[in-house]
């Protein structure tokens, strides 16, 4: 007899195994992280890159033509921050508010700390990992390096304060950049408690009171010029918070120049 096939109403089905629906699900999951990590790390950029080229024209606009006010309003540009071993083309202008908008912008101020060479805090968020990543490096940060932030008519510097909680190592780490009472302060005083950088959670609001760490909210005369950086921690993480803290060094009018840290490129 003729040997017979079957039909295809009469071929056995294969069966899906659960082995083969978690791989297709893995697989789709795969392919929307990559278009997700895709979309923060480039697409947004673009955008941010957008926004920060407008905040950097506003800024200079309103530096010619100063308004009659200097609180800035939420979504105004106001500064513009250097890090200057972060390379000579690393500039960000600072923007007014920490909301999701400002942030997609540029770097921006917590609305109730200080400004910037004022005494006590002065703290700005950033973004780690896409819209424009102004943090991505902070972690690269060593004590003493500078953050430079220019305003209409000044220069004011800060240095990243010492990493250790050791007096004897901040001390050492604090030489060459602090002297005097400043240096006092900071190995022993009442800022020997505010670390260069240190990671912790992200509803620890006391890194952004006048003298981090501590529960005063007020500032106290004599009060330290610092300035406060807060990032994501890890990368792609929403879990911790970076911190960074730098000391006021110096504060100078921009018509003699820019400050000698300007030149302190890695």
């Amino acid at each position: 007899m003729p040997t017979t096939h079957p039909t295809p109403a009469t071929r056995v089905r294969r069966r899906t195994s659960p082995s083969q629906v978690a791989g297709e699900v893995l697989l789709t999951l795969g392919v929307l992280l990559l278009l997700f990590a895709f979309y923060e790390a480039f697409w947004t950029n673009l955008a941010s890159a957008t926004l920060q080229n407008d905040a950097q024209e506003t800024l200079e606009q309103q530096w010619v033509n100063p308004r009659t006010t200097t609180t800035p309003e939420l979504g105004d540009a106001f500064a513009r921050m250097y890090i200057p071993v972060f390379g000579s083309d690393y500039q960000f202008a600072i923007i007014e508010g920490v909301d999701e908008e400002e942030l997609l912008a540029g770097p921006g101020r917590y609305p109730d700390t200080q400004m910037p060479g004022q005494p006590g805090n002065f703290a700005v968020a950033g973004h780690r990992v896409g819209k424009g990543a102004p943090f991505n490096d902070l972690g690269k940060l060593n004590t003493c390096d500078a953050i430079v932030v220019e305003r209409q008519t000044q220069w004011v510097t800060y240095r990243v304060l010492p990493m250790s909680g050791d007096p004897a190592e901040r001390a050492r780490e604090a030489a060459p950049c602090l002297g005097g009472g400043q240096a006092d302060r900071v190995v022993g005083g009442d800022y020997s408690g505010v670390h260069g950088r240190h990671i912790t959670l992200p509803n620890d609001v006391s890194v952004l009171n006048p003298v981090p760490g501590t529960g005063t909210t007020e500032v106290a005369p004599g009060a330290e010029g610092i300035m406060t950086l807060t990032t994501c921690h890890p990368q792609f993480s929403n879990a911790e918070r970076m911190i960074i803290h730098a000391i006021q060094t110096e504060v100078l009018n921009k018509a003699g120049g820019p400050p000698s840290a300007m030149t302190e490129v890695s």
